[in-house]
């Protein structure tokens, strides 16, 4: 394992992550074994304050992991300078095998930990607190996930050889190698656009019909879809390169930095639809969360298609 000054930061910050998420672990175990919102016992009343604590030390965790997600892409970017054959960030996550699923983990955990904050303000809303103990056990859930991400991390960087010659991203999404990658990226450019746009159409023809199952469901895959395209078709009007596919390429200086953009309004859009039907919300807060996801993916879409379009009415060809 080699030290640079970001992982030493990274492990610190998680050690400390652990040690408050373990506190909020043992205290919601309690909570969801014991609690009683009808008890008027000595011993409710102490569940009902270490509710507070650890609903306080969840949203600090959930808080500091947005940039400190960031933070990590940044420190797998810079540490593409000391990996022999990387180029971005993709060449140090293809550098051992717990890099990618450690990346789709710390996305799904972000997902989580937000639906956590939530649940925890629709909670607060009422003086009964209808859903402490829904909250507490998906939290129990979150902090297994987050402990594996730690875990995972560490592993990461622990088994990382600076020695090692490295793929670079050309060859990770290259569209001819035999992977199941190259067979996702190489399938036909009308089948993926076909999916990606009818999605979008489905989530405006949920959001008419105010079916928020339906809408939570098109968004799940409106997330799979839209990174998959960007992967394959949108990012290569981005770069004006036909054979350029990384996905990292995007959060660098020379593309202006619009990956960040384009990944958090993505978060956002699906984010607020997906939620939208794990929770039910009163209505008036439903139609909130219904237009902000709307609006956010419509973003999204406006964006992504700005690309291929301003380059053909620049070139007057495809790529």
């Amino acid at each position: 394992m080699f030290l640079t000054p970001e992982i030493i930061t990274l492990t610190i910050v998680n050690t400390l992550l652990f040690l408050f998420a373990t506190i909020a672990f043992f205290n919601a175990v309690k909570i969801v074994r014991f609690y009683d919102r009808d008890a008027t016992s000595e011993y409710q009343y102490d569940l009902e304050k270490k509710s507070y604590l650890s609903a306080t030390i969840i949203k600090f965790i959930f808080y500091l992991k947005i940039p400190l997600f960031i933070f990590f892409v940044y420190t797998l970017d810079d540490l593409s300078n000391i990996l022999p054959g990387a180029m971005c960030a993709a060449g140090v996550v293809n550098a051992t095998v717990y890099g990618t699923p450690l990346l789709f983990l710390k996305i799904i955990n972000l997902y989580i930990f937000a639906l956590w904050i939530v649940l925890n303000a629709e909670d607060m809303q009422y003086e009964s607190q209808p859903y402490v103990k829904e909250k507490f056990l998906l939290y129990v859930f979150a902090y297994a996930l987050l402990v594996a991400e730690i875990i995972m991390q560490t592993t990461m960087f622990a088994s990382m050889d600076v020695n090692s010659v490295v793929d670079c991203c050309g060859k990770i999404f290259s569209t001819t190698a035999q992977t199941y990658l190259a067979m996702i990226l190489g399938a036909p450019k009308e089948l993926l656009l076909g999916l990606f746009y009818g999605l979008y159409i489905l989530i405006l023809a949920a959001f008419v019909l105010k079916n928020r199952y339906i809408y939570a469901l098109a968004n799940l895959f409106f997330v799979a879809f839209s990174l998959i395209t960007l992967i394959a078709f949108f990012g290569t009007y981005i770069y004006e390169q036909p054979s350029h596919h990384c996905p990292f390429c995007l959060l660098q200086r020379d593309y202006n930095y619009i990956g960040y953009l384009l990944y958090i309004v993505l978060f956002l859009g699906t984010f607020f639809g997906i939620v939208n039907g794990v929770i039910g919300f009163a209505e008036d807060k439903k139609r909130i969360f219904f237009k902000r996801s709307l609006v956010f993916n419509t973003l999204y879409i406006l964006l992504v298609s700005y690309f291929p379009l301003a380059y053909y009415l620049k070139n007057g060809v495809w790529l």
